[in-house]
């Protein structure tokens, strides 16, 4: 939402542009004005996912307010709990080809040849809010920040999934938690004459 903000060109893009090239979180009202408007979309009348938010108390609190407002239910977090070490390597690891913007990531899913992209030949780039520094100010920041929003939403419908795992294992867990929840709304909606789930 934020990198499509800023792609845009919005006046709430480019107020979030410096503070995400510096490694900062973006703060609430920005992000909560965002969010706001895109809940607001006819797409999201269904449903929606939101990833790396919320990211503050304050913002988990705003979010139940707005939930309420359009009468969603309780959400569901899935919370990816990755080791440090982990975290930091694959951030680091990340590379970006500034023409087609494919990403690739050196760890996992490295070019074919060392620092230029397989679609078009252009070198790659490591992106400014993938720099070691960047990385370790915005993990300083999440341990500051964030994880209160864990102990808010504990007692909720709350899943902590490990995030050093293999991606099958992740994905198959995730579809685990939500399948239930998915066959149970596209029933309601096709009921309702309803289309999506």
């Amino acid at each position: 939402m934020l990198r499509e903000e800023i792609k845009a060109g919005t006046a709430l893009g480019n107020a979030a542009k410096s503070i995400m090239a510096s490694g900062g979180l973006v703060g609430d009202d920005l992000v909560n004005r965002m969010l706001a408007q895109r809940v607001s979309s006819p797409d999201s009348a269904h449903g929606f996912l939101l990833d790396g938010y919320p990211r503050t108390v304050e913002q988990a609190e705003y979010l139940d307010r707005l939930l309420g407002q359009h009468r969603f239910q309780t959400p569901i977090v899935l919370h990816l709990d990755v080791p440090m070490d982990a975290l930091v390597g694959r951030l680091t690891s990340r590379r970006q080809c500034p023409q087609c913007k494919r990403i690739y990531n050196l760890l996992q899913l490295p070019p074919r040849v060392a620092g230029i992209c397989d679609d078009d030949g252009t070198p790659l780039i490591t992106r400014k809010d993938d720099s070691k520094e960047v990385v370790t100010e915005r993990i300083r920041t999440y341990d500051e920040v964030t994880r209160p929003v864990l102990a808010y939403y504990q007692d909720r419908k709350y899943h902590q999934i490990r995030g050093d795992r293999s991606p099958e294992y992740i994905f198959e867990t995730i579809t685990s938690i939500l399948e239930p929840m998915v066959s149970k709304n596209g029933a309601n909606c096709r009921a309702n004459g309803k289309g999506g789930g």
